[in-house]
C-alpha cells in the first residue's frame, strides 16, 4: 500500500499549546485540519514507527470519520498496531487502562469531553502518553510548535476498516485490532471493588439505583458492569445508548444539565442511590435521596472511607486536589497523617504525583475523582467507590455525608459558571482583579476583611515545570476565600468560573442551605469583580 504526501498548510496560531483540541464540528470537517493535528503529534514523537497506539472516543458526531482518517495516517507514519474500540469507543479512563496495559507508546482520545455533540456541535483530541496520562508541557509545547510549520501529512488510500467485529484487520503493514471496550476496564474494576459485596446491594429487595449515563459513552459500561455483572434491575442505568449528539443534551452531570436523574432522586419514591457521568467518561456526580453530593466532598468521603475497599485496604499514599478544589480533603488528610498536594486544574499535574507515588486519590472540584488504577479521572470509578462504601457502611448517602461533617466539619462549597460570555469582557474583568490583587489586602468589602491574595502558581515536585497565572484567589480574615478562573473548555466564548468556600466548624450549622451561607462571599466577589454587572448575567449559567 503506497503511502500519499498531502500538502497542507499550518495552522493559523490560534492552536493552544495543550495536549487537546476542542473546536465546532465545522472546523473538523474543513480539509487537512483534523490530519494537521494528528500529524503533528506523529512528527513530535521519535519511537512512532513501529509502536503501538490506542485508539477510540467518547461518539459523538464526526468520531466514526475521524477514526478512520488517523486509522489511515498511523499506517502511513509507520506505526505497527492499533489498538480501537468497538465501533470506535472508548471512554477516557478505559483507553488510559488500555495504554498502559499494553505497553502502547500513546493513544489518541477522541471527545470534547462534556461540551454537547451533533452536526452543531463539539469534537476534540488529545494524545495521551505512556503512562495513559495528557501529554505533559514538553511534549505539547512540540506539538503545538509543529502545527505552526507544518507543510504535509501522511496517508494511505483504503476502504474503512470494519470496526464493529473484533480482532486484527491488516491496513498495509499496520494491524487493526479491534477489541470490546468494556472487557479490560471491568477486569480492572473487579480487582479493585468487593463485586460480591455490591452484587449483594445492587440485588437486595428495596435498593435501587439510577445510573444516567447521558446517552454518552460509559453507557455500555455502565449496563455491562452494574446490571450485567452486579446485578442490578434492567432500567437502572436510563439514558445508556451513545448517541452522536447525546440525544440533544448536554453531557455535564451537574444538576442542572443531569435534570432527568435529579428529578427521579428528588421525586417522593426516589432512588437510593444516584450518578451520572460526561461524554467521555471521566466525570462524576453522586446524589443520594434528595441529596446532592457536591465534587468536592465526594473525593473527602473517598479518602476517608478508602480503606474499605479492597483496592485501597493498605492506606492512601497521599492525596491531591486542584486549587479551586474545596479543601475539605485536607482535612482528611490531616487526620490521617498523609501529605496533600494542591496543584493547578489538570490532570497531567496528578500524573506526575501518581507516577513518583506521591499520591493515591485525586480530584477536581469540576466532578472529576480518580486514582492510581489509571491516569485520568474516572467517573465509573467513583460511582462503584461509593456503592462499595454504600455495601460496607449499611448506610445512606446523606448519612454518609453528614457523619464525615461532623467528624471533619464542613466546607461549604460551589461552583458559579458564566457561560459564554464575550471574551474581550472575560479576559478585562480577570485583568482588572489580577491588577488589583495587591492592593487588596487589608480592605473590608461586603463586611468581609481581607487577609491576603494572590494569583495561583505552582512548581511541579516531580519535574521541576512551573506553571503560573492558575487562578486569582482572595482569602479573607475568617479562612473563607473566592477563586476566579477563566476556563478553557468551551469553544464559543468563555466561561469564567467563581468559587466560593467558607468552612463550617458547628455541627448545629451544617444543614444551612449552601447558597445562603455563601451570600456574604457571592456579594463580596461581585462587589470585587462586578461580574455580573459587566457580563449582563443576572445569574449564573449554572451552579454546582
Amino acid at each position: 500500500m503506497q503511502v500519499k504526501t498531502v500538502p497542507t498548510r499550518p495552522f493559523d496560531g490560534q492552536l493552544p499549546g495543550t495536549s487537546g483540541l476542542r473546536k465546532k464540528v465545522a472546523v473538523f470537517q474543513q480539509p487537512g485540519y483534523l490530519e494537521n493535528f494528528v500529524q503533528s503529534v506523529f512528527d513530535v514523537l521519535p519511537d512512532l514507527p513501529g509502536s503501538t497506539l490506542v485508539l477510540g472516543g467518547d461518539g459523538r458526531f464526526h468520531n466514526d470519520a475521524a477514526v478512520q482518517t488517523i486509522l489511515r495516517m498511523a499506517a502511513a507514519n509507520g506505526v505497527a498496531r492499533v489498538i480501537v474500540g468497538r465501533g470506535g469507543l472508548l471512554s477516557t479512563p478505559a483507553a488510559s487502562e488500555l495504554i498502559r496495559k499494553s505497553g502502547a507508546l500513546g493513544g489518541l482520545i477522541l471527545s470534547a469531553s462534556h461540551n454537547p455533540g451533533g452536526p452543531d456541535g463539539d469534537f476534540g483530541i488529545k494524545y495521551n502518553i505512556s503512562n495513559g496520562g495528557p501529554a505533559p508541557e514538553k511534549v505539547t509545547e512540540a506539538i503545538h510548535r509543529r502545527t505552526q510549520t507544518i507543510d504535509r501529512y501522511l496517508t494511505v488510500e483504503s476502504a474503512d476498516i470494519d470496526l464493529q467485529r473484533d480482532g486484527a484487520t491488516p491496513l498495509g503493514t499496520m494491524a487493526v485490532e479491534v477489541v470490546d471496550p468494556v472487557a479490560s476496564y471491568a477486569r480492572l474494576m473487579q480487582q479493585l471493588f468487593d463485586f460480591e459485596r455490591l452484587r449483594a446491594l445492587l440485588t437486595r429487595p428495596g435498593f435501587r439505583l439510577c445510573f444516567d449515563a447521558m446517552h454518552a459513552v460509559t453507557g455500555p459500561y455502565a449496563h455491562a458492569i452494574l446490571e450485567g455483572q452486579l446485578g442490578a434491575p434492567a432500567g437502572s442505568v436510563i439514558n445508556g445508548t451513545p448517541l452522536p449528539d447525546f440525544g440533544g443534551g448536554h453531557p455535564d452531570p451537574n444538576p442542572t444539565y443531569a435534570d432527568q436523574l435529579i428529578g427521579r432522586m428528588f421525586a417522593a419514591d426516589a432512588p437510593d442511590f444516584g450518578a451520572a457521568s460526561d461524554g467521555d467518561g471521566d466525570r462524576n456526580m453522586i446524589v443520594g435521596r434528595r441529596f446532592i453530593v457536591t465534587p468536592s466532598d465526594s473525593l473527602a468521603v473517598l479518602a476517608a472511607n478508602a480503606t474499605l475497599v479492597p483496592g485501597y485496604a493498605a492506606g492512601l499514599k497521599g492525596v491531591a486536589r486542584s486549587m479551586p478544589t474545596s479543601g475539605a480533603v485536607d482535612r482528611v488528610a490531616q487526620a490521617l497523617g498523609i501529605p496533600c498536594h494542591e496543584t493547578p486544574t489538570g490532570w497531567k499535574f496528578f500524573g506526575n504525583l501518581l507516577d513518583a507515588g506521591m499520591a493515591t486519590l485525586c480530584g477536581e472540584e469540576s466532578a472529576g475523582t480518580g486514582s492510581d488504577h489509571v491516569r485520568e479521572k474516572d467517573g465509573l470509578w467513583a460511582v462503584l467507590f461509593w456503592l462499595n462504601i454504600l455495601a460496607v457502611r449499611g448506610q445512606s448517602v446523606e448519612q454518609i455525608v453528614r457523619e464525615h461533617w461532623q467528624r471533619h466539619g464542613r466546607n461549604v462549597y460551589s461552583r458559579h459558571d458564566y457561560e459564554g460570555v464575550d471574551a474581550g469582557i472575560a479576559r478585562q474583568i480577570v485583568a482588572d482583579l489580577r491588577d488589583a490583587l495587591p492592593t487588596l489586602p487589608g480592605r473590608t468589602v461586603a463586611g468581609l476583611k481581607i487577609a491576603r491574595a494572590d494569583d495561583f502558581g505552582y512548581t511541579d515536585t516531580v519535574d521541576g515545570s512551573v506553571s503560573r497565572g492558575q487562578g486569582l484567589r482572595v482569602f479573607f480574615d475568617d479562612g473563607a476565600r473566592i477563586v476566579l478562573r477563566l476556563s478553557g473548555t468551551g469553544t464559543e466564548g468563555a466561561t469564567l468560573r467563581l468559587y466560593l468556600e467558607r468552612f463550617e466548624p458547628d455541627a448545629a450549622r451544617h444543614g444551612i442551605e449552601t447558597q445562603a451561607a455563601l451570600q456574604p462571599l457571592i456579594d463580596a466577589a461581585e462587589a470585587l469583580t462586578g461580574l455580573k454587572a459587566r457580563s449582563g448575567r443576572q445569574q449564573p449559567d449554572v451552579i454546582t
